[in-house]
Formats: C-alpha cells, structure tokens, sequence
C-alpha cells in the first residue's frame, strides 16, 4: 500500500514529541522494521491506503499524557484520521497550552469533559448532548492510561467547569492491543465512537469503530509477520462505510 503522510494533530503532537526526545521511543515489544510515518505500522502492514474521513459536526480534543503520541498502539491517532475537527494537546501539570483555552474557551463550541461520572459532583455530569444554538459539540478525551488519566483530571484546574459527559455504553471494550483490568474500560477511539453516537453521528460512530478493527488487525498481524486478507470481515466492513 502506498505511504500518504499524516498531517493532522495527533501526528504533529508526535513530531513535536520525538524533537524533546534526547533518545529514540522503543515501544514495548516493538518492531525494529522501517514503519510508515502516515500510519505508525510497519510497511508491510500499511493503513494509509484505508483511511476513512468522516464529515462531522462534532469535534474532538485530545489532551494527551507525555508519551502516548509516541505509541505504535495509540488510538487517538484514529480519531484524528476519521475526524478532521481533532485537536491535540500534551499534558503537563504545571502549564497548559495557551491553544488548548482558547478552544475551550472559542463560542462555536460546547465541550464536554468525558469522564465517569462516579468522580465528580452529581451537578456536573450529564449523560447526553444538548446541542444548543449555534454550538457544536467538542469531546475533551484524556488520552492516557486509567491511572494517568485520572491524575491529570485531578490536577488540571482548567478543566473544572466543563460539564462532564459520563457514557453508560452498553458492550464491553473490543479493543486488544493493550489491556486495562477492567472490560468497561474503553480505548480512547473507542470512547470517540460512543460520543459521536450520543451526538447523532452514527456514520462517524460506526467509522471509528470499524477502523479500529482494521488497525488492530494489521497491527497484530504484523507482530505474527502474517498477510493481511483486504477481502475479510473486518476490511469489507470498514469499505463498506468509506464507499457513498
């Protein structure tokens, strides 16, 4: 598959990230092969040539823990392809990006801090999206593992009056390239999916979550060092949705 190099957020972020870098990231079992700037895979297993782009009203911002651009696992890197309104953030608990307050802060957005409820005051969480006049929805998702993320929820302040938007999604988490303890914990595409589909997105919602089954199985595959079958259920779906 031809290489199409990524130029959104996420990817940014990342070169932003391995410029401070004063050694390179060896991801934890890792390949050592050439892999694909566009996608992060190794050439092989390229994605490019699958990416999906979706037309949303909806947005997303990543604010995400000091290395997790930087790893080959990272879905946030998914919502950025699918979803041209993502923005992303590193997180740092003594400075905040300038750029990221004035998002929070820009008129055409109503954002919505996805967090579980359980944390929070009762008067701040909500389950659902109101879409007001002249407003679009803008999920604030802290791109982390569970432990980190909940540190940088208890330590960034700006964060305070947002609403926060606690999912009650009904399945159980899909994803298999890195594992919390718990089943209702979701990867953060996966949590992107849930959102657009409380926005009235489903095409979006289905995108992502087609677009993670391919990722995950080209990202697998390439650690088997097995073919990728484009005709399996998987790839056929993900075509499905990108075809008008």
């Amino acid at each position: 598959m031809a290489e199409i190099k990524a130029t959104h957020a996420v990817a940014r972020l990342r070169t932003a990230r391995i410029a401070r870098s004063s050694k390179p990231f060896l991801a934890r079992g890792g390949s050592r092969l050439a892999h694909c700037e566009g996608c992060r895979l190794v050439m092989s297993h390229c994605l490019c040539a699958l990416r999906p782009a979706v037309p949303t009203q909806a947005g997303v911002c990543l604010i995400m823990c000091d290395i997790e651009p930087l790893k080959p696992s990272n879905t946030g890197w998914l919502i950025a392809d699918v979803v041209a309104d993502t923005a992303a953030f590193g997180w740092a608990r003594t400075d905040v990006d300038p750029a990221l307050l004035a998002m929070l802060a820009d008129p055409q957005w109503q954002p919505y801090l996805v967090f579980p409820g359980e944390f929070v005051a009762a008067e701040r969480v909500v389950t659902d999206v109101s879409m007001q006049a002249g407003k679009r929805p803008l999920f604030v998702l802290l791109d982390a593992t569970w432990p980190e993320a909940r540190k940088m929820f208890r330590k960034s302040p700006y964060l305070d009056h947002l609403p926060v938007l606690s999912l009650q999604p009904e399945q159980l988490s899909r994803y298999r390239l890195r594992r919390s303890k718990r089943e209702d914990h979701f990867c953060t595409s996966e949590v992107a999916a849930l959102c657009m589909e409380l926005a009235g997105e489903p095409h979006a919602a289905q995108t992502l979550e087609a677009y993670l089954d391919v990722f995950t199985t080209h990202y697998l595959q390439a650690k088997q060092q097995m073919p990728i079958d484009l005709e399996d259920e998987v790839h056929l779906r993900l075509q499905g949705l990108r075809e008008p």
